[in-house]
């Protein structure tokens, strides 16, 4: 609830989209000179995304430490693996112009027909995935 709020008033009082693809992006524009991550869209919006992106880092940190109870999740997928998943999902979000939260939150907000297609398509995904995993398959 709290990010579909946060989000909303992103967007009500400056008019912004808090996709965290655009935020990984704009980062990047401080570093990369390949002309992608120059883009006008990139480089003039950067400031205001990392104080985003912190402010997401440190509500984790607040939750962590100050709301959460008990030892911290654990996993038993592999390295290899999440790194693997990390790279299709930022490739994903690359190709969909736009990952999860941006499509999910921001682009099915504002009734934009290429979200909910592209939330419909993230869905499947997930389903399947799931389904997968569960079955031993993957």
């Amino acid at each position: 609830m709290s990010i579909g709020a946060g989000v909303a008033l992103l967007y009500v009082f400056n008019g912004w989209v808090g996709g965290m693809s655009s935020v990984f992006s704009s980062s990047w524009s401080f570093v990369a000179k390949k002309a992608f991550f120059q883009q006008a869209r990139f480089v003039n919006t950067r400031q205001w995304r990392l104080v985003y992106a912190l402010g997401v880092v440190l509500g984790a940190v607040v939750w962590r430490f100050a709301l959460a109870d008990g030892p911290l999740p654990q996993t038993d997928v592999p390295t290899w693996q999440l790194l693997v998943g990390g790279f299709l999902v930022g490739y994903g979000a690359r190709l969909g112009n736009g990952c999860t939260s941006g499509h999910g939150i921001c682009g099915l907000g504002s009734l934009q027909w290429p979200s909910f297609f592209a939330v419909l398509t993230f869905m499947a995904t997930a389903f399947m995935t799931a389904n997968l995993m569960a079955w031993g398959m993957a």
